[in-house]
């Protein structure tokens, strides 16, 4: 193995008694098959120098030699040929070439084939991997895949949002030219249609400024009109093309306004009670509505404006009330959602159409054992790949790594904790700063990975990406990336999820399903799909570290805990490790229940 050094650099050193010089050939100096320990260890000695003189390892070369010791494993497989990356790379390594991913929409064998067969059309203002923001978009997708497997027909209506990669759309092509209503004018609008992972999709491209910029929200036009537009224009494209669903399933806020327009045949969805879309009366009428008949308690205003001058409507309580029925992503999130928030009111005169189930994942999607973002595959069975992802992340990313011999990790008592989120008050933004520093105190390493709406709370983590990035253990990335989301649940020991409210989350189950245990505060789908260690009178379910306080010492608790469990107890986690890996929480177990939904308000 060559080195090479780029800045000031030792002409000489010592480690292990021998005298190494800046250019050493390892082959000639050392009997490698012998002193394997080492050369781990002098591999482990530059990377925890590299802050004092920066090395440029040749990788194809250090790679062949790390294969070389995963004799007998199947790591030895997976690591041939592998490029271990650097932070140095002039492409960082989540942004490099990867193989499509074939996920098609045929039935594999086990999924369930429903008899009575179902149209049904979601819109929405989100859908993975082409227009996501947050779970929503993942819950779009993996929903319609898991109910086109069971046999039925679905479609996605989606903005044809400006900024989507068109190059992501399979067989996309302008199907329809048509007009749609809006103060007063009708606004010529395309509707293309293409395949996205395996679901056909309709984009509904106004003619307007609709939809322009280079996000999928905060765009320079008025959001609420847009999808009060969005909503109508679906409506339209159905009429125009006598399309029928069974079915129309609508999604949040966004698409609050439709069942106000079309009373029958509805769905929502409500994935995040926070977000309600405040709308003033003459707003609903200009798409053609009388915005003064919502504006009543028991339709469309909006309670915390009672007696205010104007009164406001929220469309997503205009969506509760005029829909058939009304889902939410998890059971304790409906209890909660009852008994607290300005919606509870409305939400019990609707009680009797009101639902919870929890969201599931697309195991397609993320499934370590086929996941093409990750430079070495696993599952339950033959964890070893999880530890060259951990390596090969904390090489990209500058953080100190340990050695691999024969498919298991030498001396790895450091845990890589991972917080993948967006930064906004609901995740617990100050449990996660504290987390950073209280990890780095317990000896871990730590990966935030995730964007902030607001400049403020953009300020203060720029702030602490700059102080912490520059040392050895934390990095925070201030941006999203698909391809590194599945690269660090595929590395990651632990996963954190200190959310204030969680209406369901998917953090945590996807994390699981890569091998990382949660560390999650009780709320919402937490507290349904995480369970204890310490609960000895529910052991046969237990599967993360919980936490119930807001508190910085309640989460220190969760932390240590699991750090302990971790570096005193390594064979016990990795049991939980393959544990939590074998908990299915796809969308096959709950896709039936939004069946069951459809069915009992479809139009026989």
């Amino acid at each position: 193995m060559y080195f090479t050094s780029c800045l000031s650099f030792p002409s000489s050193f010592a480690l292990n008694g021998n005298c190494y010089s800046t250019s050493i050939n390892y082959r000639s100096c050392y009997n490698i098959s012998s002193k394997t320990p080492s050369l781990l260890k002098l591999n482990k000695y530059l990377y925890s120098h590299s802050r004092n003189f920066k090395i440029q390892l040749f990788p194809r070369i250090e790679a062949q030699l790390e294969a070389e010791h995963l004799e007998g494993s199947e790591a030895d497989c997976e690591s041939e040929g592998l490029r271990w990356p650097s932070p140095n790379d002039e492409i960082s390594f989540w942004k490099r070439e990867f193989p499509s991913w074939d996920l098609s929409s045929d039935s594999p064998a086990g999924v369930e084939q429903d008899s009575d067969l179902l149209h049904i059309v979601h819109v929405t203002a989100e859908m993975a991997p082409i227009a996501k923001v947050g779970g929503l978009g993942d819950v779009v997708t993996g929903l319609g895949r898991a109910c086109l497997k069971r046999g039925h027909k679905v479609d996605v209506m989606l903005p044809f949002y400006e900024c989507i990669p068109k190059h992501c759309i399979n067989e996309l092509a302008l199907i329809k030219t048509y007009n749609s209503y809006h103060d007063g004018n009708w606004v010529a609008c395309n509707a293309y249609r293409g395949e996205v992972s395996g679901i056909p999709v309709i984009l509904i491209e106004p003619s307007n400024h609709f939809f322009k910029g280079t996000n999928i929200y905060g765009g320079s036009y008025n959001e609420l009109e847009a999808y009060l537009f969005f909503s109508r224009a679906c409506l339209e494209w159905m009429q125009v093309t006598a399309t029928q669903p069974d079915i129309i399933h609508v999604h949040e806020w966004q698409t609050g306004a439709l069942p106000l327009f079309y009373w029958d045949i509805i769905v929502l969805t409500i994935h995040n009670m926070e977000h309600h879309g405040e709308c003033r009366q003459e707003q609903l009428s200009k798409f053609g509505l009388d915005g003064s008949a919502y504006a009543t308690a028991d339709k469309a205003v909006d309670d915390r404006t009672v007696g205010h001058n104007p009164e406001r409507l929220s469309l997503l309580k205009g969506g509760i009330v005029y829909s058939n029925a009304v889902v939410t992503v998890s059971p304790t999130y409906l209890k909660e959602t009852l008994c607290s928030g300005w919606l509870s009111g409305a939400l019990m005169r609707n009680r009797d159409k009101y639902s919870g189930i929890l969201n599931g994942i697309d195991a397609e999607m993320w499934n370590p054992a086929t996941d093409v973002y990750l430079p070495a595959k696993f599952d339950a069975s033959k964890t070893e790949g999880k530890r060259i992802c951990k390596q090969f992340v904390q090489r990209g990313l500058g953080l100190p790594f340990e050695g691999i011999i024969r498919g298991t990790c030498v001396t790895d008592q450091v845990p890589l904790v991972i917080c993948i989120t967006r930064l906004v008050a609901q995740k617990g933004l100050h449990l996660i700063t504290h987390a950073i520093k209280h990890v780095e105190e317990l000896g871990g390493q730590m990966v935030v990975l995730g964007r902030a709406s607001d400049g403020r709370v953009e300020r203060e983590f720029e702030g602490l990406a700059e102080s912490h990035n520059k040392g050895s253990n934390i990095r925070i990335l201030l941006m999203y990336s698909e391809e590194l989301s599945h690269m660090l649940y595929a590395a990651a020991d632990m996963v954190l999820v200190p959310s204030m409210y969680e209406p369901c989350g998917l953090a945590q189950m996807i994390g699981m399903r890569y091998g990382a245990v949660p560390i999650v505060r009780k709320t919402g789908g937490l507290a349904d799909t995480v369970f204890d260690m310490d609960d000895q009178s529910h052991s046969e379910i237990t599967n993360g570290f919980v936490f119930e306080g807001i508190d910085e010492g309640s989460l220190n608790c969760a932390l240590g805990r699991a750090f302990s469990y971790y570096q005193e107890k390594p064979n016990e986690w990795k049991a939980t490790v393959q544990k939590v890996m074998r908990i299915d929480n796809s969308w096959n177990n709950t896709a039936g229940k939004y069946i069951d939904i459809y069915n009992s308000v479809r139009v026989r």
